[in-house]
């Protein structure tokens, strides 16, 4: 199966590259880096990624995005929206971690669906969709083929979560056990949600 990673400059690295670790330990996935037109990206650390053009993507597989100040400004562009869109509805499975469910509520594909995204960002996520079910108290929502995650690390135990759901419990928790993660199994549960 394609793991199709969609980036843009200034993402969140560890959105990203947790997600990344966990996916590439499973047999059935060949991993793709992408951006809207290839080239360098560069990560709010200052981390490169050589991409190739979005459009050369075979979009039957995963669609992943992540989160990171990069989103500030994608909320406001059309182009990368609407090819996000197209991408999205044409792959098998789409995960976001963090602030990347602001892209895919912006783009429309979160409209009358469930999701989560970082708490420290929450507020602001909430403006880019007001079609979106948005779950504060959640470390990650599955809604149909969408999964999206709270903040930054929550990314690896939703990607755990995903490996779980197609490949069973076993899997998942091989993998964790190999890079001595401990996953945080339960979805409902954020040890980071504050009750106003």
């Amino acid at each position: 199966m394609n793991i199709n990673i969609f980036l843009f400059d200034k993402f969140e690295t560890l959105d990203i590259f947790g997600p990344i670790e966990i996916l590439a330990r499973n047999k059935n996935h060949q991993l793709f880096y992408y951006s809207l037109n290839g080239g360098i990206v560069t990560s709010a650390q200052g981390t490169k990624v050589y991409t190739e053009s979005i459009k050369s993507a075979n979009k039957k597989g995963v669609l992943v995005v992540p989160g990171g100040q990069g989103t500030r400004e994608l909320v406001n562009d059309d182009k990368f929206l609407n090819t996000l869109k197209s991408i999205a509805i044409e792959s098998e499975y789409c995960l976001s971690i963090c602030t990347g469910s602001a892209l895919f509520a912006k783009a429309g594909l979160l409209d009358g669906r469930r999701a989560t995204s970082n708490k420290l960002a929450f507020k602001w996520v909430k403006t880019t969709s007001d079609k979106t079910i948005w779950v504060e108290k959640a470390r990650w929502v599955v809604d149909g083929k969408y999964y999206t995650s709270s903040g930054v690390s929550a990314g690896m135990d939703m990607t755990l979560g995903f490996i779980e759901d197609l490949y069973g419990t076993v899997e998942a928790y091989n993998i964790a056990k190999n890079i001595e993660y401990i996953w945080n199994r339960n979805k409902e549960e954020d040890l980071f949600y504050k009750e106003e």
